[in-house]
């Protein structure tokens, strides 16, 4: 069964040389519980940059995956302390991410919960930041 939820999300960029940025933005998804894991799916919009793609949080037991379809296909796993390569593929062309948790931490429950990540990133094995997410998930 799927679940409205309204997403409250905070990412914080801190990339090489740069200031921080901060970007949050509040959504409507859906949120739901499948072959033991949670699936939290909202679409993006102009605002975040990436219309016409849907993200997909996959939390499982010990990881979770962002997965992202539409204008742009990618697929990152965050587990502590595990890097995880993935193709990063846009459409002017695709670029070899590579993700290195520092933390992964969840608490969901049928009606909501929160997910942490801190992530380096690195960019055509290029070091190129570290980046934060905090999600809230409610449901409406």
């Amino acid at each position: 069964m799927k679940t409205p939820v309204v997403l409250s999300i905070t990412g914080r960029q801190k990339y090489a040389d740069q200031e921080p940025e901060t970007i949050e933005l509040v959504t409507e998804g859906v949120m739901s519980f499948e072959n033991g894991g949670w699936d939290i799916s909202y679409e993006e919009s102009a605002l975040t940059g990436l219309e016409g793609v849907t993200t997909t949080f996959r939390v499982e037991p010990g990881k979770v995956t962002l997965s992202r379809v539409g204008k742009l296909t990618s697929q990152m796993v965050f587990q502590e302390r595990v890097p995880h390569d993935s193709l990063y593929q846009m459409e002017f062309g695709a670029l070899m991410i590579t993700v290195n948790a520092t933390r992964v931490f969840y608490d969901l429950v049928p009606d909501g919960g929160t997910i942490d990540l801190v992530y380096e990133i690195s960019i055509e094995n290029t070091e190129a930041g570290i980046i934060d997410y905090h999600l809230d998930i409610r449901a409406k």
